[in-house]
């Protein structure tokens, strides 16, 4: 079993869906670039072998007993690493289009500012990264809605390449979005008034596999994700004002 190394333990966490070709190199590089790092990848009940390349790459594993998607992983994941003891977690994706090199700049990040969350972005610098036009439309859309939730810019709301510490670890691992996590995490933080910060990193063309989003579940997307914010929101705004009434109540 993985075991932490306080006080600035480090896991990192590969949520996994049929990823047999991506994963060890995945894990790999990891290990490369932030040698004594744990990874544990999660794997969303894969029909491949995800799981025996994982680990003979050098993973712990954490296999679902059914499908529960990437919210439903990076959760168990967050959960584990609480109980465990760890500090702070970094998530990688699994199909190899984040760089290891900069899971240190994500976890620098972390440690310097004190921060709940960083976010690795394609769009804080220019790096050279690029996107769909379609992807790119909706990242520009969800920054122009998140700008007055959050009260301050992301450049990359979508980003899968994100790092937490122990305070953000202790709310995700209550609650955490299931679907489609990224955004609503975010919302989640801003209304505990917890902040987080991004760095520039840079995001490598998928080599294997394919993407699981088409333009019929990119609109459906939209649609989840603003419901999804704005239901946070309001349930935030409900407490905050109950609160008050029995603030006034108690006077």
């Amino acid at each position: 079993m993985i075991s932490p190394n306080a006080p600035d333990s480090l896991l990192v966490i590969v949520p996994a869906l049929n990823e047999e070709a991506a994963i060890g190199d995945v894990v790999r590089d990891i290990h490369q670039h932030v040698p004594g790092v744990p990874v544990l990848v999660i794997d969303d009940s894969s029909s491949d072998n995800t799981i025996a390349v994982a680990r003979q790459a050098g993973a712990e594993v954490l296999p679902m007993p059914h499908h529960l998607g990437v919210g439903g992983c990076v959760q168990a994941g967050y959960k584990l690493a609480y109980e465990l003891g760890y500090q702070y977690v970094i998530r990688v994706d699994g199909d190899g289009q984040h760089d290891a090199r900069d899971i240190s700049r994500v976890f620098e990040k972390l440690k310097s500012t004190g921060c709940e969350m960083v976010i690795g972005s394609r769009f804080v610098a220019e790096n050279g990264s690029r996107t769909g036009t379609v992807r790119s439309l909706g990242i520009r859309f969800f920054r122009l809605v998140l700008r007055p939730v959050l009260g301050k810019a992301v450049h990359d709301p979508t980003s899968g390449f994100v790092g937490v510490n122990r305070r953000a670890l202790d709310v995700f691992r209550q609650s955490f979005p299931l679907e489609y996590p990224e955004i609503e995490a975010l919302v989640v933080l801003q209304r505990r008034r917890f902040r987080f910060e991004e760095v520039p990193c840079k995001m490598r063309p998928r080599t294997t596999g394919r993407s699981s989003i088409t333009a019929l579940k990119s609109l459906y997307y939209v649609v989840h994700v603003l419901l999804g914010v704005f239901v946070n929101v309001l349930k935030f705004d409900r407490r905050f004002r109950r609160a008050q009434r029995e603030r006034g109540t108690g006077g």
